[in-house]
């Protein structure tokens, strides 16, 4: 199965692309399903019909979903809800204010993500199409199996055997003093099946032969940073992006003067993006006349997007930033540029933004909250990678 995840921050039409590209899809027949894992659903709008929790049939090879986010964690964690619950209730809280404390920030996200996995295992299409949250929160959550995984294994499952050991004997004195009984073999199961579900997840979104990232952004200077940011955390987890959509550019036959402004501002966001991403493939996408709404829309969208090409293909495999701890506070920053000397290359860091220079253009890139405390501390180039080495200082 290839899996595309379009994502972006809000606003910049990342749901129209989404569509548009399960209809190209659809159109060279791939069985294609089109999931919006976005708590504020706007897919079924941009089709103009109605959607839910299931697959719904659209036209032929293609399918639209809209994730309910609370049927699927009641699925995935409604045992471990229930018993939090109950054992706030038995503290002092009432039943609403417990019902909403016993789901943790974040875990409607990792389930939507969850729900991709599931859709990969069952094998019924041929692309998975994810119209993303806006933030990269839920792939922050990647790093579960990395720091937890220790845990889980070496403590977390002998506490499970002696939990079902032990409860037939402690239960009947710990009820009537703690106000709750102690989980049950239901609710002890739960994080660890959870981790090895997300565990699964990973393998398959940063295997960059499957699965690829899509950034949609716009020709200014808030969503190109905030699209910066989201490249850089994909990477640090291994997710590659192939792919970036520069969406709404006024078209140059606009000349009306209340435009004029707005496009000499875009020519200079446009080539930003451009230098930025490089060497990511970038598409350009017009501001259209109309709303993205409907399949008329779509079609005129997807004609603009792809005209004879395949989306499903890796537009670019190579993954352009790669993070490597080499010890505690030791970072090495690996950006792809092929071609460049390093004579050629000027570095200045400046809070949590690192400023490249190569000739007569400039990179800005956001870095990772791990690096963005550190400072450089040399770089070097070596198979088409400028290596830059990040260190904390250390006071004499």
């Amino acid at each position: 199965m290839r899996v595309i995840l379009m994502t972006g921050k809000g606003g910049v039409g990342k749901t129209s692309v989404a569509a548009a590209t399960g209809l190209r899809c659809a159109e060279l027949g791939y069985s294609t399903l089109v999931l919006s894992t976005d708590p504020a659903h706007s897919l079924a709008d941009s089709f103009d019909l109605e959607l839910g929790h299931e697959p719904k049939k659209i036209r032929p090879n293609l399918w639209g979903a809209e994730l309910d986010a609370l049927m699927e964690l009641e699925g995935n964690w409604g045992s471990v809800k229930r018993y939090i619950s109950e054992v706030l209730q038995a503290r002092g809280l009432d039943g609403v204010q417990a019902e909403e404390l016993a789901i943790l920030p974040g875990m409607d996200e990792i389930f939507g993500l969850v729900r991709m996995k599931r859709h990969y295992d069952d094998g019924d299409f041929d692309v998975l199409i994810i119209d993303s949250a806006p933030t990269g929160t839920a792939l922050r959550l990647l790093s579960i199996p990395e720091v937890g995984g220790w845990y889980m294994r070496r403590f977390y499952k002998p506490l499970q055997g002696m939990s079902a050991a032990l409860r037939p004997l402690v239960e009947p004195l710990f009820k009537p003093i703690a106000g709750f009984s102690l989980p049950n073999q239901e609710v002890m199961n739960a994080p660890y099946e959870f981790y090895q579900q997300i565990e699964e997840l990973e393998k398959v979104l940063t295997d960059n032969t499957l699965t690829s990232v899509r950034l949609v952004t716009n020709p200014e200077k808030m969503v190109i940073k905030e699209s910066l940011r989201a490249h850089a955390y994909l990477s640090l987890y291994n997710v590659s992006t192939d792919l970036v959509v520069a969406n709404r550019i006024i078209p140059e036959e606009v000349n009306d003067p209340f435009f004029q402004y707005w496009k000499k501002n875009q020519q200079i966001y446009k080539q930003e993006i451009y230098d930025n991403f490089h060497p990511l493939p970038v598409k350009e996408v017009p501001l259209f006349s109309e709303e993205m709404c409907g399949m008329a829309a779509l079609e005129r969208l997807k004609e603009t997007l792809y005209q004879d090409e395949d989306p499903a293909q890796v537009y670019y495999q190579e993954n352009t930033i790669k993070v490597v701890q080499e010890s505690a506070n030791n970072y090495s920053l690996e950006l792809y540029l092929p071609g460049i000397p390093k004579e050629n290359i000027q570095l200045n860091k400046t809070g949590d933004e690192l400023n490249i220079r190569i000739g007569n253009h400039r990179r800005n890139l956001v870095l990772p909250q791990a690096l963005a405390s550190l400072n450089p501390q040399g770089a070097k180039m070596e198979d088409d990678y400028l290596k830059i080495r990040f260190a904390s200082v250390v006071s004499v």
